[in-house]
């Protein structure tokens, strides 16, 4: 019995795709847990696969087009089984003129007079004028000889402005050679100096970039964030010394040892999800009558990709290490970026860090990602004059980390704790390794 591939919903947020290619191809035969297609969802490409067995019969959507959810993406069926055809299933499709070749008609056909008449043989009665008196060119075609050519061409002499000695008035070699020798008893006139062009510049057009499945899903949902969310703002400036030294020491070590190093982002998201555990009011969601405080913390990272961000989620990162973080967000960056991230890597974040100080930004205060109650925003580290315990002016290096904070959940007392929670591990990091 034929069975209808329909398009599934891949994601919580997801109400269409891009069917970006089929892997599988008419006729091909299809096992459970086959990868039929690639399709792009608002968060990643991810594999299509196969939960019915048979042979792929008709595919209804192209490589490329968006497909709502439930729309019929292609027809299975078993082997040896010859559905009945359905013509009106792909959408958009027109139907086909035939195929069957028509009669020639009783004439001949119209380009084929066109073409008899152009090829009428170019024959002239030599005897009707003296040959010098016959126009040497014919619409755009100059009549000479291959080799009256050619010494034209070395000689820089153009052939339409000639007369011919030759039969029908063709140029010839004895015509070339007596106009070379006339222009050299010509002087050459110096050609008066051209105006400078100046530039021109381009002119410029507007380009209209449709929106993607992920920039429609980040519209949404940010402007519901910023419209629905009581934002309220808090920061805080960190001495990044402690910070800096610890990492070097922890990566001179790795460096030896053979192992990957750790990133100061490592750190952040180590003391965030610290951080999380002992407030627990950050790491909650506000739902109508009442708050959800979760148990354990699932630490989204956000991470920049080609058309948006996604934020994989690092699973119960309170009970994680510090390099077990650093490697599972390298892992997940690396294939949020190549869009091959799971469902279940991007969805059920419960507080969120984003951090821009990659890109020399020193300060910003994030977007609330519902429904979470707390984002954190990191800046970049910078050398500035401090004061130091002894009332010197000295150099120092600090960053300044922000939060945004839902107001229904948390308060600013509340969201003071976690911000002072945050600087005492970032400025004693080795608290993060105990």
């Amino acid at each position: 019995m034929p069975i209808t591939i329909e398009m599934p919903k891949l994601s919580d947020t997801m109400t269409e795709g891009t069917l970006v290619k089929w892997i599988k191809r008419v006729g091909d035969t299809v096992a459970v847990g086959d990868v039929l297609a690639e399709v792009e969802t608002d968060k990643a490409t991810m594999e299509m696969e196969a939960f019915d067995e048979g042979v792929l019969s008709e595919i209804y959507v192209n490589d490329g087009e968006k497909v709502q959810i439930g729309q019929k993406l292609a027809l299975l069926v078993g082997k040896g089984e010859t559905p009945a055809k359905d013509t009106g299933s792909k959408p958009g499709a027109e139907s086909a003129p035939s195929a069957v070749k028509q009669p020639p008609s009783n004439g001949e056909p119209k380009a084929a007079e066109a073409k008899a008449e152009t090829e009428q043989p170019e024959k002239e009665d030599q005897a009707a004028a003296p040959p010098r008196s016959v126009e040497p060119q014919i619409g755009d075609r100059v009549k000479a000889s291959p080799l009256a050519r050619k010494l034209a061409a070395d000689s820089g002499l153009d052939l339409s402005r000639m007369q011919g000695s030759g039969p029908g008035g063709r140029i010839v070699r004895a015509d070339v050679e007596a106009a070379t020798q006339a222009a050299k008893k010509i002087p050459a006139a110096r050609p008066a100096a051209a105006p400078k062009a100046q530039p021109v510049a381009p002119a410029l057009e507007d380009k209209r970039i449709p929106l993607s499945g992920m920039r429609k899903t980040i519209a949404s949902r940010l402007l519901e964030s910023k419209t629905t969310i009581p934002h309220f703002y808090l920061q805080s400036e960190i001495n990044a010394e402690p910070l800096v030294k610890l990492r070097k020491e922890i990566n001179d070590a790795a460096e030896a040892a053979g192992i990957g190093k750790i990133t100061v982002n490592d750190f952040i998201l180590k003391a965030t999800a610290v951080a999380a555990k002992r407030v627990p009011l950050a790491n909650a969601a506000f739902e109508g009558e009442s708050i959800i405080q979760y148990a354990n913390v699932q630490l989204a990272c956000a991470v920049a990709v080609e058309e948006g961000l996604v934020t994989p989620v690092i699973r119960t990162a309170q009970n994680k290490s510090l390099s077990q973080i650093s490697d599972e967000i390298k892992d997940l960056a690396a294939r949020a970026r190549s869009k091959k991230l799971k469902p279940e890597e991007y969805q059920g974040g419960t507080i969120t860090v984003s951090n821009l100080g990659g890109y020399g930004v020193e300060q910003f205060f994030a977007i609330i990602n519902p429904p979470q109650v707390v984002i954190v925003s990191v800046g970049a580290i910078v050398t500035k004059a401090v004061v130091n315990e002894a009332g010197q002016v000295v150099s120092g290096q600090r960053f300044v980390i922000g939060i945004s904070c839902d107001h229904r959940v948390v308060d600013g007392a509340v969201g003071a704790q976690f911000l002072g929670e945050l600087k005492k591990l970032l400025e004693c990091p080795a608290l993060m390794l105990i």
